[in-house]
């Protein structure tokens, strides 16, 4: 039945269930229509006649596409992005954007980096021409590399200082060691201060082309319109960078573990994961609502009996943690499917076991009473996340650069309605039983267990 069941995800049009609903016309409402220009640069829009947008553009250009070398350049081209341009100063810029009442942002993961504009309908003209300017002409000048060296050092020490970011880098650097997505998305300090003109306008060069990005617009934004302005300023831009050269290595997941002992700090931050799958393997559906039943808990929260998380129920019985938040992010060919928690030191252990007792559960006797209610709370949380242009331009944006479509929403009810508890059982066995699994500690874990007592545990 699971393989089936996977083989309708992957060929839909074999299933008669499928045929019977795409028999009327699936689409979003509204619908998201989608266009190529002959250099590659692909351009997706919903138009839902508001009077205000989001537009962008996203590009295949994270901290994954990076060298050991010049790890961290990625994100250092995004903040010299808005430091001036040939035809525009930094002032002249801000003035401008200021002056529309827009909103101008950038940012950059370890797989894409986005750059968008939120403003009135009217304006959306000149918001792809700053857009435009920014990406094309920027100058990178010495000066002001020097002056963003100096913000993104203090950036750094903030995040240091935010022990969920820290924990999730030092989960990366465990699972993918020596890899691309093992590094974080700022990169060492011995690399900002030692990244030139040069690494800049290389990576640029290298990555900020047609082919690689999707010009993406959500709210009052009309397609046509948004095409021709595509033409007239991105229709010039190159189609690829090095030909040839493949910048997507593969990253290997490696079961490990990374400690930091600090017996001064009051609480353990903590993650533990496996490999989760990428963005187009059919599991990620089970994987999302095996995600969902494990869930999300805090001690404030007051929750009463009928909470849906099991594990919640159990481990605030016990008191065993201050909090949990179950994660399952997906990189193109791989992710990382887990929990973080925060806990007293002298309880840890007991809720590493406890979550693996719930891992092992989800594997042999999740109930359908449990993953009905997961998929209503998926859907829900999943129409949730696109009120607003901005979430809209950002479903967009990424789904183009993922599956180059917009996944309808009937589809994806199609999809999370068909998985049943036998799914989730079986795709849970083959993510979790006798997996590497790898952990990233922080706090007084001074007696946390060794890492293959923690591997035993998943047997």
């Amino acid at each position: 039945m699971y393989r089936n069941l996977f083989k309708f995800c992957k060929h839909v049009h074999r299933t008669a269930s499928y045929k019977t609903q795409v028999s009327q016309k699936v689409l979003n409402f509204p619908e998201t229509k989608i266009s190529q220009l002959p250099n590659g640069l692909r351009i997706a829009t919903e138009d839902s006649g508001i009077p205000t947008c989001t537009v962008g553009l996203w590009i295949d250009a994270g901290s994954r596409y990076e060298t050991e070398s010049n790890n961290g350049v990625a994100h250092f081209l995004e903040h010299m992005a808005f430091k001036g341009t040939s035809n525009r100063s930094q002032t002249a810029l801000e003035l401008e954007v200021e002056n529309m009442g827009a909103h101008l942002n950038a940012c950059t993961s370890r797989e894409q980096t986005i750059f968008q504009a939120k403003c009135l309908t009217k304006d959306v003209k000149r918001a792809i021409d700053i857009l435009s300017d920014i990406l094309q002409s920027s100058k990178y000048g010495e000066s002001e590399i020097e002056i963003e060296r100096g913000v993104i050092l203090r950036e750094m020490q903030e995040i240091e200082m935010n022990l969920q970011e820290l924990v999730f880098d030092h989960l990366h650097a465990a699972a993918f060691q020596n890899t691309p997505l093992g590094r974080t998305i700022l990169g060492p300090i011995e690399n900002i201060k030692s990244i030139s003109r040069k690494d800049l306008v290389e990576f640029k060069t290298n990555h900020y082309v047609a082919s690689k990005m999707v010009l993406a617009g959500a709210g009052g934004v009309h397609h046509e319109e948004l095409v021709k302005l595509a033409e007239e300023y991105f229709g010039s831009l190159k189609s690829h960078g090095v030909e040839g050269k493949n910048f997507l290595n593969t990253c290997n997941f490696t079961g490990c573990e990374s400690r930091l002992c600090d017996e001064s700090m009051p609480l353990v931050h903590a993650a533990l994961a496996v490999e989760g799958c990428g963005w187009q393997n059919p599991e990620s559906i089970p994987l999302l609502i095996a995600n969902i039943l494990i869930g999300n808990w805090d001690r404030s929260y007051g929750s009463g009996g009928n909470i849906y998380s099991k594990l919640a129920h159990k481990v605030g019985a016990k008191n065993l943690c201050h909090n949990f938040l179950s994660f399952n992010t997906c990189y193109k060919d791989t992710g990382l499917w887990g929990i973080y928690m925060v806990c007293d030191g002298k309880t840890f252990n007991d809720m590493l076991f406890t979550v693996q007792e719930e891992w092992h559960r989800l594997c042999t006797s999740v109930t359908e009473e449990e993953v009905t209610r997961a998929k209503n709370l998926l859907m829900t949380n999943t129409l949730l996340l696109l009120d607003g242009s901005t979430p809209i331009f950002e479903d967009i944006g990424r789904q183009m650069l993922n599956y180059n479509r917009r996944i309808p929403i009937s589809e994806m009810e199609a999809r999370i309605e068909m998985i049943n508890a036998d799914v989730i059982r079986e795709v849970c066995t083959n993510y979790l039983k006798k997996k590497p699994v790898t952990i990233a500690a922080i706090g007084p874990i001074e007696k946390m267990m060794d890492y293959n007592t923690l591997v035993n545990g998943m047997q």
